[in-house]
C-alpha cells in the first residue's frame, strides 16, 4: 500500500473519531447534567477504573497507548463537566471577587512593606513594582506580612525563589499560614560582590556578612576560604550597612555594587558567585484578593492523596487544556512521614472558564488546595 493511501485511511479514521469523540463529550454533558440536579461528584473513580481495565483487556500489545488515550479522554471529560456543574466552590468565589476588585492598570503608588535597608534587593524589586511607592522597611519577611494584614501597608514585596539557591520555603511558609494574594512579580538579575572598607585586602578578611541565600549563592568562593566565618543576617544591604558601621577592617560583606557606594564601602572581589546567570523572582502581595488586566500566571499550593498516579492525574488536567507549567516543587509536611504539599505555577488565566472550572476540580478533589493569585510578571 503507498503512503498516499496509507493516510487517505487515516482521515477517513480521524473524522469517524472526531464524531465519535463529539457524541462522547455530548453524553458527558448529559451525565453533568444528571449529577448536577443529584447533587453528585464529578469524579467517579471506580468507573473509570472499570472502563480503563476493558479497555487496557482488549487492546492487547498496544494497551499502554489505549490506557493513557482514555485517561485524558476521562479528564477532558471531567474539564467540560466541571464547567457545567453548578457546586459552589472557595475558588470560584475568591476568583470573583478578586476581578471584581481588581483594574485595568495596576497601582504605581501606595505604602509597601519591604524587608531591609536601603540598597537591598527587595527595594530594587519595589521600585520596579510600585515605581513611586512609599517604602517601609522592617526586619523580617513575618514583618512584613504583618504590615500587609494589618492595613499599615497595602502590599508587600518578598523574594520567592532564586535560580542558583532554589524556594525561598520560609515565604512559603508564610504563605500557607496567612490569607494573602499574590498580585504581581518581577525577576531581578542579581550580582553579588565582597564588600569592605577601603583598601582592605582579601588577606584581611575573616569575617563575612551576607543573607542567607546569597551565602548559598556563592558557596564555592567562601568554601575555598581559609579561617574566614561566615555569618547570616537579615539581607546583604543591612550586611553592607554592618560593616560599614563595625570600622572593622577584618569584616566583609556579600551584597551588591549599589550598596558599596551608598555604605562607603569598596568591591574586595565581584567574582564570589557561583553562577552569572543569577536571579531571583519577588512576589507583592496584598491582604484583600485582586486580580488585575494582563494577570497571565497563577500560583497555587496543594496537597493530595499519597497514592501511585495521583500527581500524573493532576498532571494530565493540565495536559487536557494545554497549560504550561513553569513550577512544580514538592515540599515534607512537617510531623508526617513522607506526605507533601506541592507549589505550583501556570502560565494561565482565570479568564478562561476552562481554566476556573479546572482549579474548582482541583479544589474537589485535593485534600488542600490554597489559590494565591492570578497575576503578571514584569
Amino acid at each position: 500500500m503507498e503512503l498516499s493511501e496509507i493516510r487517505t485511511k487515516i482521515d477517513t479514521v480521524d473524522d469517524q473519531l472526531l464524531d465519535l469523540f463529539l457524541q462522547r463529550m455530548a453524553l458527558s454533558e448529559a451525565v453533568a447534567a444528571y449529577k448536577n440536579e443529584h447533587s453528585l461528584p464529578i469524579l467517579n473513580k471506580q468507573r473509570e477504573r472499570e472502563i480503563l481495565a476493558k479497555v487496557t483487556e482488549r487492546a492487547g500489545e498496544k494497551e499502554r497507548y489505549a490506557y493513557h488515550l482514555f485517561s485524558t479522554l476521562f479528564e477532558l471529560a471531567r474539564s467540560r463537566q466541571a464547567e457545567l456543574i453548578a457546586a459552589p466552590t472557595r475558588v470560584e468565589k475568591r476568583v470573583k471577587a478578586s476581578l471584581a476588585a481588581g483594574g485595568e492598570i495596576f497601582p504605581q503608588t501606595g505604602m509597601v512593606a519591604c524587608q531591609g535597608v536601603e540598597g537591598a534587593n527587595s527595594q530594587v524589586a519595589c521600585d520596579r513594582l510600585l515605581p513611586r511607592g512609599n517604602i517601609v522597611y522592617v526586619k523580617t519577611f513575618a514583618a512584613v506580612v504583618a504590615a500587609v494584614e494589618s492595613g499599615l501597608c497595602k502590599f508587600g514585596v518578598l523574594p520567592i525563589e532564586n535560580s542558583s539557591n532554589g524556594s525561598v520555603r520560609a515565604v512559603y511558609q508564610l504563605l500557607q499560614e496567612h490569607d494573602l494574594s499574590v498580585v504581581r512579580s518581577t525577576r531581578l538579575c542579581i550580582r553579588h560582590e565582597l564588600l569592605a572598607l577601603p583598601g582592605v585586602e582579601l588577606s584581611d578578611v575573616t569575617e563575612i556578612y551576607s543573607h542567607e541565600q546569597a551565602i548559598g549563592q556563592c558557596s564555592r568562593f567562601l568554601s575555598g576560604l581559609n579561617g574566614v566565618r561566615v555569618i547570616p543576617c537579615d539581607n546583604t544591604a543591612a550586611a553592607a550597612k554592618m560593616v560599614a558601621e563595625s570600622g572593622s577592617r577584618h569584616a566583609a560583606a556579600i551584597s551588591s555594587h549599589p550598596c558599596a557606594a551608598l555604605y562607603g564601602l569598596e568591591c574586595v572581589s565581584d567574582a564570589i558567585q557561583d553562577s552569572d546567570n543569577n536571579y531571583t523572582r519577588f512576589i507583592c502581595i496584598s491582604k484583600e484578593p485582586v486580580i488585575y488586566a494582563g494577570a497571565n500566571r497563577i500560583s497555587l499550593i496543594i496537597a493530595f492523596e499519597n497514592r501511585p498516579g495521583a500527581l500524573y492525574e493532576l498532571l494530565s488536567k493540565l495536559a487536557a487544556l494545554d497549560i504550561n507549567m513553569t513550577k512544580l516543587e514538592s515540599c515534607p509536611v512537617a510531623g508526617s512521614d513522607f506526605d507533601f504539599i506541592f507549589f505550583l505555577e501556570l502560565e494561565a488565566s482565570v479568564k478562561d472558564p476552562s481554566v476556573l472550572a479546572m482549579l474548582e476540580e482541583m479544589e474537589r478533589s485535593c485534600s488542600k488546595f490554597q489559590f494565591l493569585g492570578n497575576y503578571a510578571e514584569v
